[in-house]
């Protein structure tokens, strides 16, 4: 991933922090959801990938999840281990240090949106690899909005008055779908979603179950 887009995230760390905290109270969806990959994982690790400053994986772990947040940005990992009692490491999802086949299940909400068509199958590579026979992984991302279709893309050169150099793709369920079966990641559930009035940026999203196939 480009270095870009971990410098644009230290920039923005401290104020992304508290623009989202606590935005799962009112997200009953996005708490079902993650309360079920919590359920899967039963008692084996969890990954949060893409995790910013862990409101996730704080979630995660209140549901009994022995989670671990990896972020590109090191800021956003320093934030999260300031705010939590939980580990975080910065990381980059294409590349992740983490031993094969370890993990029942791992998460990425809204990170994969900054991948280019040739980074993405890089990442649900990874996914796969570090995925346990039968794990499953959840991922969400940005679909459309009213100015962007699905395959468009929008670049920002300042956020809350920071210069960042960030572009985020929308992506098309159906083509991330099979990009994840030519990983060998199968799909469990599909769901999208409109956004929530005046509390989120006015995208349709969508939620993908996958599971790696039992060896």
């Amino acid at each position: 991933m480009p270095t870009s887009t971990s410098r644009s995230y230290d920039t923005v760390a401290e104020r992304y922090a508290t623009e989202i905290a606590g935005e799962l109270t009112g997200k009953p969806l996005d708490r079902a959801l993650l309360d079920t990959l919590a359920e899967l994982a039963g008692d084996g690790p969890v990954l949060d990938i893409g995790c910013g400053p862990g409101h996730a994986t704080s979630y995660l772990a209140a549901r009994g999840a022995r989670v671990t947040g990896l972020d590109l940005s090191p800021a956003m990992c320093g934030v999260a281990r300031r705010t939590t009692a939980l580990p975080f490491a910065a990381a980059d999802m294409t590349r992740l240090p983490i031993r094969s086949s370890s993990v029942p299940a791992l998460l990425c909400l809204y990170a994969v949106i900054h991948l280019d068509a040739g980074q993405r199958p890089l990442a649900y590579a990874e996914f796969a690899r570090v995925l346990s026979p039968g794990g499953h992984a959840l991922l969400s991302f940005h679909t459309s909005d009213p100015d962007a279709a699905p395959g468009d893309s929008r670049h920002l050169s300042t956020w809350w008055d920071h210069p960042v150099d960030l572009t985020f793709h929308f992506l098309d369920p159906t083509t991330e779908t099979h990009s994840l079966t030519e990983a060998g990641l199968s799909l469990t559930a599909h769901l999208d979603r409109a956004p929530h009035p005046d509390t989120e940026h006015p995208s349709r999203r969508s939620y993908l179950l996958v599971r790696r196939g039992a060896v």
